[in-house]
């Protein structure tokens, strides 16, 4: 490697003249030019044909975009008619639920009024009424009593009231007695024309109710033949001054 060392361009000159040294130099010019014109168009090309993927990749990815947002708002669109069509059919149903319980009233006053044979000589239970309280799982009830026949005598006996429900998941039956400190002489009545008898009760822990169950006894005394009178009311999950009124 000493002789390359050796070589410099004083010494290319004087051992092949200034004339072919220039067109040496000239052709190591065009050899360099060319080369590195070459090689530009290479990567020049390489370049251009990554950013043709690129963009036919990146074009795709709009258009799935595009489909995407589309399918979407499509989707918004079905979901806000079927919100429109839920809320038409709730509005619906309420006012079949209303008109339904309207014509169940209407016909509960003129089976008091047209069929005495389901009273106890005239008497029937009009309604019971339960109010929720503060205190948890107690409750303020009324029972109003009502005789639709006028009589020269009173109506004399005593209700009993009974909850129907689930304790811990289990049927069960509980009396009026077990939940309020109320007696007999509470629950009693002796009225012309109506009577409202009123108290409080506490559910049990865990006791989900269902049915409360209404009964009006007239005891047989030397006025009054025996009888009783049983109606069955829904227990409203939701109970705020909601009058339950007889089917």
């Amino acid at each position: 490697m000493n002789w390359l060392a050796k070589i410099n361009f004083r010494t290319v000159v004087m051992r092949l003249g200034s004339f072919s040294s220039a067109i040496l130099l000239l052709v190591i010019l065009a050899i360099v030019f060319f080369c590195g014109y070459r090689l530009g168009n290479f990567y020049h090309g390489y370049q251009t044909q990554t950013l043709a993927q690129q963009k036919a990749r990146l074009d795709f990815i709009y258009q799935q975009l595009a489909e995407k947002t589309q399918h979407i708002n499509t989707l918004e669109v079905e979901l806000e008619v079927e919100r429109m069509a839920n809320a038409r059919s709730q509005q619906t149903l309420k006012l079949i639920e209303q008109a339904h319980f309207q014509v169940k009233k209407e016909l509960a006053f003129y089976e008091k009024v047209m069929a005495p044979e389901k009273q106890a000589n005239g008497l029937v239970i009009d309604g019971v009424t339960l109010t929720k309280s503060q205190s948890p799982a107690h409750y303020r009830f009324q029972v109003v009593l009502v005789q639709q026949v006028l009589r020269k005598r009173y109506a004399k006996g005593f209700i009993e009231l009974t909850i129907i429900g689930s304790l811990n998941n289990k049927p069960t039956s509980i009396a009026l007695s077990e939940l309020t400190i109320l007696n007999k002489d509470d629950l009693s009545f002796s009225f012309q024309y109506f009577q409202i008898i009123s108290g409080e009760l506490t559910l049990p822990e865990n006791f989900v109710p269902e049915t409360i169950n209404v009964a009006a006894i007239l005891p047989k005394t030397r006025w009054q033949k025996y009888n009783r009178i049983d109606h069955s009311y829904p227990w409203l999950k939701s109970i705020d001054n909601i009058t339950q009124t007889s089917p």
